[in-house]
């Protein structure tokens, strides 16, 4: 892939996201509609997205390229949760502590890594995609949840598991896995359904990040360090250790750019979630949440440039 050709499509999701800046400043975009859009990407438009991707002839090869990108993802999970660990576990702040964690570690996979993913690779692009995806969602609401738990309780392994298979993008990658593997065709007019609303994927995904970004209130007293350092792992650092993991088991192509890709997306939104669930303080995950989109636009193009180089 050419990193021009990155670069133009990273500047054009950023366009978006200040039309949706835009859109929040204007008061046109309000908390309750916010919410209702994210429910409408999460619920349909997503895995809408997921199910048209795996319609396709199976190959055995593109098989084993999946199933060696979903070795890699758990490999370089654990070494991200390693990192961290080493490097935040002695804060004695405890919020900002969860927060870097968690926001060093896990990306903003499905809302920004999927739409750039689609618009840059296509089908076979979400199709390598979803193994990032799936990853994302099994060590966040098992790992990541449990660096928020407020007691010393037991963790619920059966609220985490069923959080996990209701997931309506989980379920869509069950479903596609199902239609790949039998080369199903899908009935024209659901076909077409499915693709008319993949569609809006893209466009409605960053303008509802940057409406999210447009709320965003930064004091000098919010940056702290270890937010840069946990942006450093999280938009460089992790991403370029994911590059040589895939490389070593041999994961090439669009199956490579993809995974490097979604690895690459800066820090998820959940961080936010989980700090409000956990009754802290929101504003340092607000901040490394907001700095960490920002600079995704350079930090994306660099990694790339990193692994055209090696």
């Amino acid at each position: 892939m050419a990193l021009g050709q990155l670069t133009n499509q990273i500047v054009l999701m950023f366009v978006l996201m200040l039309i949706g800046v835009l859109i929040n400043k204007v008061g046109f975009m309000h908390t309750q509609t916010s919410n209702d859009l994210t429910n409408i990407l999460l619920y349909i438009v997503s895995p809408c997205l997921i199910i048209g991707a795996f319609e396709q002839t199976y190959s055995a090869a593109r098989m084993k390229q999946l199933m060696l990108v979903c070795v890699g993802i758990c490999f370089f999970y654990i070494i991200e949760i390693l990192i961290a660990k080493f490097s935040f576990g002695r804060i004695s702040n405890i919020d900002l502590q969860r927060i870097t964690k968690y926001g060093s570690i896990y990306s903003n996979a499905g809302f920004m890594g999927i739409p750039l993913t689609s618009a840059l690779f296509g089908n076979t692009g979400v199709f390598f995609a979803v193994a990032s995806l799936a990853g994302f969602n099994i060590f966040s609401w098992t790992h990541g949840v449990s660096l928020f738990k407020t007691t010393k309780k037991h963790p619920d392994h059966w609220q985490n598991f069923r959080e996990i298979i209701i997931n309506p993008n989980i379920i869509a990658i069950f479903v596609g896995l199902v239609i790949f593997l039998l080369s199903f065709q899908l009935p024209t007019p659901v076909d077409r359904v499915i693709h008319y609303v993949s569609s809006i994927n893209t466009p409605l995904s960053m303008i509802v990040i940057g409406n999210s970004l447009g709320n965003i209130r930064i004091s000098r007293q919010l940056i702290d360090w270890h937010l840069w350092l946990a942006i450093f792992f999280r938009n460089l650092l992790f991403p370029i250790v994911a590059m040589f993991i895939l490389q070593a088991l041999t994961v090439s192509g669009v199956a490579l750019d993809t995974t490097v890709l979604m690895a690459a997306c800066p820090t998820a939104g959940l961080v936010v979630l989980f700090t409000l669930q956990a009754y802290g303080d929101a504003s340092p995950a607000v901040a490394l949440m907001s700095l960490s989109t920002i600079l995704s636009l350079a930090t994306i193009p660099l990694v790339f440039a990193v692994m055209m180089a090696f």
